[in-house]
């Protein structure tokens, strides 16, 4: 029974190495494809500051790291156990009468470790945290955190087909206040706004004007009338509270998800498909953590005479042939093809079929 202990021990922690390697790689990934283009364009287009947006970034990790911990488990499987075959220790640990199934114990319970983790990862602290970079990027916005000493930049306010609704240009700004701002106003269909002044000022409801003119063209470009004032006042209608209603499905946990979707089918939305899936996935994804070791372990075992470590090129193929499975499967549920629940699943239905027949030829026919 000891000579277990420090077999499982010695797996585990070789397990824990790969698997903290693992999330810091594709962890950095997935933040270099994704979330580092949208943190420079919310610097860059709207103006807001560089510490809010590191702050919505660094919100963002819980979400990535829900993603990532699979891939994270995957990896540490293949690399342990493939290291384990290279240095001929499971040739030793199988003629000593262990066998591929006791050996594969500390890495099913490692990942059903990581697949708890996970869930509650994904449940408790991914909603509040998308909350918080949701409030938190809507708060910069409406109160156009303008970096103090910039000059040339211009913000962008869409309307709800994301459409350009409002265009701001400002010369500098300094100590808190704009100089040379140019705004121009499509909000109406029938007319265009273009506004000049010296000064301004914005705060989260509107933007003040000081020393300007104010010219309203027709569709034809046409001067319909000009107005010269020593102040105005631009409402936005940056109306956070509507805003702040209009929650996505990962700002909720399953209880409030369920309730969330029961509330637009009451409404009559009865185009919940996307949301039926989120909710399914919400079990889906942590699972994912515990099934890809299954196929991960027979993959990983090859003759001790192999001449290289083929565990990270397994691991990528596997993850591709994942995630490929894993959109396809979601666009299908969300034209209503799929089943939500079978859109969800299908992935790790796929995984634990293949996984288990790999597994049982490699553990008890060979």
């Amino acid at each position: 029974m000891e000579r277990f202990k420090i077999l499982d021990k010695y797996i585990t922690k070789q397990l824990i190495e790969t698997f903290l390697l693992g999330i810091i790689i594709f962890t950095s990934i997935m933040f270099a494809s994704d979330t580092f283009i949208n943190l420079v364009k919310q610097i860059t287009s709207f103006g807001i500051s560089g510490k809010v947006a590191l702050l919505v970034v660094l919100l963002k990790l819980p979400s990535i790291l829900v993603l990532t911990i699979p891939m994270g488990v995957l990896l540490a499987t293949i690399l342990t156990i493939n290291k384990l075959c290279l240095n001929s220790e499971v040739t030793i640990f199988r003629a000593c009468g262990i066998s591929i199934a006791r050996l594969s114990l500390p890495v099913f319970i490692f990942g059903i470790a990581a697949a708890i983790t996970c869930f509650f990862i994904n449940e408790l602290i991914v909603p509040a945290a998308n909350v918080q970079a949701r409030n938190l990027t809507m708060l910069a916005l409406t109160q156009k955190s303008v970096p103090d000493g910039r000059s040339n930049f211009s913000f962008e306010q869409l309307n709800e087909n994301g459409q350009v609704k409002r265009l701001f240009y400002i010369d500098k700004c300094y100590n808190g206040r704009l100089h040379g701002i140019t705004a121009l106003d499509m909000s109406k269909r029938d007319a265009v706004t273009i506004i000049q002044s010296k000064y301004g000022s914005t705060n989260p409801d509107y933007w003040n004007f000081d020393q300007g003119v104010s010219y309203t063209l027709t569709q034809s470009g046409k001067i319909k009338s000009s107005i010269f004032f020593d102040r105005m006042q631009l409402f936005t209608n940056f109306n956070t509270s509507g805003k702040m209603k209009n929650r996505k499905a990962k700002e909720f946990n399953f209880y409030n998800l369920i309730k969330y979707i029961e509330y637009q089918k009451k409404k009559g939305n009865i185009d919940v498909a996307s949301l039926l899936i989120q909710l399914h996935e919400k079990f889906a994804i942590p699972v994912t953590s515990f099934l890809i070791a299954i196929i991960g372990i027979p993959l990983a075992i090859t003759p001790p005479r192999a001449k290289f470590n083929r565990g990270f090129l397994f691991s990528i193929l596997i993850l591709f042939c994942y995630y490929l499975l894993r959109a396809f499967s979601i666009s299908l549920g969300e034209s209503q093809i799929l089943d939500p629940f079978l859109s969800a699943w299908l992935p790790n239905i796929v995984i634990a079929f293949i996984g288990g027949l790999l597994f049982y030829r490699k553990a008890f026919l060979i």
